[in-house]
C-alpha cells in the first residue's frame, strides 16, 4: 500500500529592507517561528522598492533576527530577483484586458480629488484612506494610448476591479485566524479601487508580488500585522485571477508606542539593534512585545 506523507505548513517572514527592523517586526518573526514549530519557516526580501531597500538593511535584518534565535530555510527569496516572474503575470493580465496603462500623475489625482470634495462630492477612498484612482482613465481608446506610450509619457499598470470582478465571477472569501475576526472572511476588493500593480520606478506592487511569492514557495499559512487585513481581499481576486492557491491567513495584533501609533520605520521609532547596543535580550524582547 502507497501512504502519502501530510505536506508539512509552510510559514514566511518577509521583510522589507527600506529601514531598520523594530518591535513590530520581532513579533511577527517570533509568531511566525512559533507557529511554524514541526513545519517550515521561510525569509523572504521585499525589495521591490530599489530607491528605499539598500544591502545595509538587508545585513540589519539577518542580524537582528540571527540575535532574536529565529532561524529559516536557505536561500532566502530575494524579490529583486524575480521580476521577470512577476512580469509574465502582469502580462498575461494585459493580454486578458484585466489590467490598463494609467498616466496621471499624483498631482493630476490630488487635483480631481480636492476639486470634486471643494464642489461637495465625496471621493472614493481606500482603507488606508488613500483617494481611488479616477475611473474614467481606464476608458481611453487605444488610439490615444497609443498616442500617450509613443509621447514617452509615464505609466503606472492598474487592474480594472470592475472588469476583474466580473471575470473572478463569484463571492470571494479568506480562512483567517488573528486576533480580529476569525473564520471565513469575505473579500470586498472593490474598497480599493483600481490598484496598481507596477508602475515605472517600480516593476511589481506589493500586492502582485506577494501572492506570486507565496505560491511559488508554497506558502500555506500567512502570519502578518493587522494592518494588511484589508490588503487580503485584493490578494484573494488576485489569486483567483491567476489560478494560486490561497493559504490560511493570520492577522496578528500590532505594537504600538505610548500614545497608540504603530511603529514605523519611517517615524524613527526605537530599532531593534538600537534595543541591542543597550544590552536588552532576545528574552526581553519576547516580553516587550507581549509573549
Amino acid at each position: 500500500m502507497v501512504t502519502t506523507q501530510r505536506q508539512k505548513p509552510v510559514f514566511r517572514f518577509a521583510p522589507s529592507p527600506n529601514g531598520p527592523l523594530h518591535l513590530g517586526h520581532a513579533l511577527s518573526a517570533f509568531l511566525n517561528q512559533d507557529m511554524a514549530a514541526g513545519g517550515r519557516l521561510l525569509l523572504r526580501i521585499e525589495d521591490i522598492d530599489l530607491t528605499r531597500c539598500t544591502p545595509e538593511f538587508e545585513a540589519g535584518i539577518y542580524a537582528d533576527l540571527e540575535w532574536l534565535g529565529i532561524s529559516w530555510e536557505k536561500p532566502v527569496r530575494r524579490q529583486s530577483d524575480h521580476f521577470a516572474e512577476y512580469h509574465a503575470a502582469l502580462h498575461g493580465l494585459i493580454k486578458r484586458g484585466l489590467v490598463y496603462p494609467s498616466f496621471l500623475t499624483r498631482g493630476q489625482v490630488r487635483a480631481r480629488v480636492s476639486a470634486s470634495e471643494a464642489g461637495g462630492s465625496p471621493w472614493p477612498r481606500d482603507p488606508d484612506g488613500s483617494p481611488h484612482y479616477p475611473a474614467d482613465d481606464r476608458d481611453r481608446s487605444e488610439g490615444e494610448r497609443g498616442r500617450m506610450f509613443a509621447s514617452g509619457l509615464k505609466h503606472a499598470w492598474r487592474l480594472d476591479m470592475t472588469r476583474a470582478l466580473q471575470v473572478a465571477g463569484h463571492a470571494l472569501y479568506w480562512s483567517e485566524t488573528g486576533d480580529g475576526k476569525t473564520g471565513e472572511i469575505a473579500a470586498d476588493p472593490s474598497v480599493w479601487g483600481d490598484v496598481v500593480l507596477s508602475r515605472s520606478d517600480a516593476p511589481s506592487s506589493y500586492h502582485l508580488s506577494v501572492v506570486i511569492d507565496d505560491a511559488l514557495q508554497c506558502v500555506t499559512h500567512v502570519v502578518r500585522g493587522l494592518d494588511l487585513f484589508h490588503a487580503t481581499s485584493v490578494h484573494r481576486l488576485l489569486q483567483v485571477l491567476l489560478d494560486l492557491p490561497q493559504p490560511i491567513y493570520h492577522h496578528h495584533r500590532l505594537v504600538t508606542d505610548a500614545s497608540g501609533r504603530k511603529l514605523s520605520k519611517s517615524n524613527g521609532d526605537t530599532g531593534l539593534a538600537a534595543l541591542r547596543g543597550k544590552g536588552l535580550s532576545a528574552a526581553d524582547i519576547r516580553h516587550l512585545v507581549g509573549l
